[in-house]
């Protein structure tokens, strides 16, 4: 057998879980358990097993540290710095998720490591550990370029969703005001949403009609060159 004649670093994967509801986008954070960082809230993570794909251990630690388990997650960022962890030489692979809080609040539970698991809003986090407030801000970067350009926000929305909330949703990721009249010609005008033959139901404000994201037709449509833009 190989023995390397010299140090190597561990790999730690982090999970960033955006979620959103009717007042904020949120992120899902664990209080840690166990030193460096006890009792210290952080991102959802752990250490990559010798024998595992990154990918894996990403859904792994997830499910240990949540309870929350077959989620699509894509890779964000690889993380560095020679001192971003106080037991040794650390690199992370960070992977990011959007998911409709809805079905998912009801959902976690802290297991394994953690003390709590709970969703905060991306405006009012805790101090976080290790150098989790560097992943925030570059996921949140990441989040509010990808959805101008591609409709990912829709995996934050429920299947049925009205116009007012889609806008809602861009402009709470944004962080701005959108003309609601300019917004609503230009989606419409995409033909990617199905217009549905029910209304808004339980509102205390007049019922807006309902609509589905036709992904079918996004993916058609963008095997001809379509582009998608907010």
């Amino acid at each position: 057998m190989y023995t390397y004649e010299y140090p190597r670093p561990s790999v730690t994967v982090d999970c960033v879980i955006f979620g959103l509801d009717q007042e904020s986008l949120k992120v899902l954070l664990i209080q840690r358990k166990h030193d460096p960082f006890a009792g210290k809230w952080a991102l959802p993570g752990g250490f990559v097993d010798m024998d595992e794909p990154i990918d894996q251990a990403a859904q792994r630690e997830l499910e240990e540290e949540t309870g929350i388990s077959g989620m699509y997650m894509e890779q964000l960022y690889t993380f560095g710095d020679v001192h971003r962890d106080p037991r040794g030489r650390v690199i992370s692979v960070a992977y990011y998720a959007l998911v409709n809080l809805t079905a998912y609040q009801h959902q976690v539970v802290a297991a394994s490591d953690a003390s709590q698991a709970r969703w905060f809003a991306v405006a009012d986090l805790p101090l976080l550990a290790f150098d989790h407030e560097k992943v925030m801000e570059i996921a949140v970067k990441r989040l509010k370029n990808k959805v101008r350009y591609q409709p990912i926000g829709f995996e934050l929305l429920p299947e049925k969703f009205a116009l007012s909330q889609l806008q809602n949703l861009y402009e709470m990721i944004l962080g701005r005001t959108l003309d609601k009249r300019n917004f609503r010609k230009k989606i419409l005008k995409m033909n990617l949403l199905v217009e549905l033959a029910e209304m808004q139901q339980g509102v205390s404000h007049r019922a807006a009609k309902l609509y589905k994201f036709d992904k079918e037709n996004y993916q058609q449509l963008e095997a001809k060159g379509f582009s998608f833009e907010i």
